[in-house]
């Protein structure tokens, strides 16, 4: 079965919030609460439930946090994520602050996301129409 790109990008959305709030080793539960909401507001189009996904996201993003490969994780996830690049550091800004602290590790990813990962599709801005 072929995914649309939104279903595509709401996959990778899920399972990089997942990753961020296993990767410092702390998982609160107010980064669940957090995940639960941006799930809430998903146009879920797959027919394997938002649940079961979300236990493999779980499981999958645990063997990148134990592998010490949470990089390469997401960058695998880079071409799905860009589909709406501001929403994306929105999610994970919210999901990384959400316990009143980031860890040195997920600073370092946000900063991956944004500097690289990211920056092509966040640097492009509509043209601002100049006034006459």
């Amino acid at each position: 079965m072929q995914l649309s790109p939104l279903q595509r990008y709401n996959q990778s959305l899920i399972k990089l919030a997942v990753l961020l709030y296993q990767v410092d080793g702390k998982i609160t539960l107010s980064e669940q609460d957090y995940l639960e909401g941006v799930i809430s507001e998903m146009r879920w189009q797959s027919p394997i439930s938002i649940t079961a996904f979300c236990n493999e996201a779980i499981h999958l993003a645990r063997e990148a946090v134990d592998n010490d490969e949470a990089l390469e994780f997401i960058r695998d996830m880079a071409n799905d994520l860009n589909f709406d690049a501001n929403h994306v550091v929105e999610v994970a800004m919210g999901i990384t602050g959400i316990d009143g602290e980031r860890s040195e590790r997920e600073a370092e990813i946000l900063h991956y996301l944004t500097h690289k990962l990211l920056a092509k599709e966040l640097t492009q801005q509509e043209p601002v129409p100049q006034a006459s």
